[in-house]
């Protein structure tokens, strides 16, 4: 069997490789763009077990080993480095300590969606992103009024607030600017429709996104993302492993004694938090629980931190309804039952 530890980049990759029949080990630099890289891997034979740090530019690599029939680990880039003592750092030296990682059975291999799964992601990313700019376009128009003295907030987008945004008296390259900007706005509202359209389709088609929508204040963005990027529920141990895979832990300097807490880590993914910070609040409105919590936090540390608790309470609450498996309906009447405490918390 060839084992081969594998420090990616973009350009270019950096291996060391162990035959594990002859112990013979070989350290090369393998070009992408000229097809070195995969000529490589084609010519291997046998068993071959291929180990990389996870990072964003990897689909290419994923499928041409798929393809060749070779097995691709993919391990925790945080872990990994963590386990680096020397303070050198350099392609040869990563890519021996990921082959070593491998050999000595201590490799930090993470989940991996399936590629139908990642390409789902996509057309979640891709509406997040365009929200976003639709909420930058509508700022710059929001100010383009507002130097008229008119602040309209959300009804300047009604069709009476549209007609009053293009009735001003504004200088020709300010006209321009306004022209440019509702034509774009009309451009994204459009994209938006099809996007929302689709996403909808496809969390219908999910089980696990419609049990999720039952409760309030979830709906089909929120609940899609969550389950593309929880994945198979059990591979977490409890609810604390979803929270700090999420980023809604709190960072934590505790020493000799004392504890310190700082605000959240936010080291999972932004969108989800986002969208989880969005339907806890939507949500607060509508669940007794919810609402209590989120009051009683807005008195005593503000809204901000409000939302934040609010947001975790319901990613554990969402997590416990793919674990156990309930929907809205079951959780709340499991509140007062002894396994409360565990969607409660």
């Amino acid at each position: 069997m060839k084992i081969i530890g594998c420090d990616l980049h973009t350009r270019y990759q950096q291996i060391a490789m162990l035959d594990s029949d002859t112990g013979e080990v070989e350290e090369r630099r393998l070009e992408h763009q000229n097809g070195e890289a995969r000529a490589f891997y084609a010519a291997l034979t046998g068993p071959v077990r291929v180990g990389i740090e996870a990072t964003g530019s990897t689909p290419w690599f994923e499928r041409m080993l798929r393809e060749l029939g070779h097995e691709l680990w993919i391990g925790d880039a945080g872990r990994m480095r963590a386990m680096v003592v020397r303070k050198q750092k350099t392609d040869t030296r990563d890519a021996a300590h990921a082959l070593d990682l491998l050999v000595t059975n201590r490799f930090p291999r993470i989940w991996m969606p399936s590629v139908e799964e990642r390409d789902l992601r996509q057309l979640v990313w891709h509406r997040q992103k365009l929200v976003g700019m639709r909420s930058a376009v509508k700022n710059q128009l929001h100010a383009l009024a507002m130097g008229q003295g008119v602040c309209r907030r959300k009804q300047l987008f009604t069709a009476k607030g549209r007609q009053e945004l293009e009735g001003l008296a504004l200088g020709p390259w300010a006209s321009y600017r306004r022209q440019e900007l509702l034509q774009l706005l009309d451009q994204l509202e459009q994209s938006l429709a099809k996007l929302d359209q689709a996403v909808e389709q496809q969390a219908n088609r999910e089980p696990l996104a419609v049990r999720l929508m039952t409760h309030p204040g979830v709906g089909p963005v929120t609940s899609l993302a969550f389950v593309l990027t929880i994945g198979p529920a059990d591979r977490f141990p409890g609810s604390r492993q979803v929270v700090s895979y999420l980023g809604l832990n709190p960072q934590e300097h505790s020493s000799g004694g004392r504890q310190r807490l700082g605000a959240i880590s936010k080291q999972g993914n932004p969108m989800l938090r986002w969208l989880l910070v969005e339907a806890g609040h939507t949500a607060a409105r509508f669940d007794p629980q919810l609402r209590r919590l989120y009051q009683r936090l807005k008195f005593r540390r503000g809204a901000a931190v409000a939302k934040v608790a609010t947001a975790r309470k319901l990613a554990v609450r969402m997590y416990w309804m793919l674990r156990n498996p309930t929907d809205y309906a079951q959780l709340v009447r499991m509140q007062g039952s002894p396994r409360g405490s565990l969607v409660g918390n």
